[in-house]
């Protein structure tokens, strides 16, 4: 898995280099010949060693074979970012074991191809950052916290992580955005970051990280604290410390309680 990574993503800096040509899938949805390019790759790669495998891939769908094995392939997690040049952005690729009574994530693999950082995560093996162990964070206090966050890339009007955004800012020591929550799920296993949450995200984005951070001590769950699943479409990480501090947040900005006000640009035009 790791060579398949870091070969999808050698080919993509080429790509990244020389800029591309950008097409859109919906509003402001991006896909790149380098997406299609790396997935091409990955795919041929895992088909001609595991040909009985199924693969889920974010531009080409599911190619079911109908076995116990199937991969979870982004094959350029950070699209926006790569389309403007903006160094952020990785190939992830995760394994799950698909038995009788449940489906388990046995592997996962993450590749930088800017920074040339790969992480990597077998189940009850622990979890790497170019072959050396990674833990989560030992912050227990969400004002001493840095946390990431991401946005949709289309339809941003219906979503609300704005007001997230917002209240959580207030409480920790920052939030950041970086485009990429493959990445930022790998920053929390590597404690870089104490927390990460996102809305919407698809198992091609969450498979591996998930992994990766649950490996490196951490947790993940949906925002009312509830089991993580693949297709539960929230995202809650955390070094596990403060995620019961999270979930009081989220429930609180659910609930509509003790919110502080937006402030008012006019009122401060004002005074400036």
């Amino acid at each position: 898995m790791s060579a398949i990574a870091r070969e999808a993503g050698a080919l993509l800096l080429p790509y990244f280099h020389q800029g591309l040509k950008i097409e859109y899938k919906g509003d402001a949805d991006l896909v790149t010949a380098a997406d299609r390019a790396s997935e091409t790759l990955i795919r041929e790669r895992i088909t001609k060693q595991f040909p009985s495998h199924d693969v889920l891939g974010e531009e080409q769908g599911l190619n079911d074979q109908g076995g116990e094995y199937r991969w979870y392939v982004d094959p350029l997690d950070g699209t926006t970012n790569f389309a403007h040049g903006y160094p952020v952005f990785c190939v992830s690729v995760a394994l799950e074991y698909r038995g009788a009574d449940q489906a388990k994530r046995i592997a996962g693999v993450v590749y930088d191809p800017t920074r040339d950082e790969l992480f990597t995560a077998e189940q009850g093996r622990g979890a790497q950052l170019n072959g050396k162990p990674i833990r989560v964070s030992k912050a227990r206090e969400l004002k001493e916290c840095l946390v990431a966050t991401g946005f949709p890339s289309h339809k941003r009007h219906k979503n609300p992580n704005i007001h997230f955004y917002h209240q959580i800012t207030l409480r920790t020591h920052g939030v950041r955005r970086a485009g990429s929550a493959a990445l930022d799920l790998c920053n929390v296993a590597s404690g870089r970051f104490d927390g990460f949450w996102e809305f919407n995200l698809n198992p091609w984005d969450t498979a591996a990280g998930v992994l990766i951070i649950e490996e490196a001590g951490g947790k993940v769950s949906r925002f009312d604290g509830s089991p993580f699943e693949l297709d539960s479409r929230e995202t809650l990480a955390s070094n596990g410390l403060v995620h019961d501090a999270l979930l009081h947040e989220f429930e609180e900005i659910f609930a509509g309680r003790g919110l502080s006000p937006l402030p008012d640009p006019k009122e401060y035009n004002g005074k400036n």
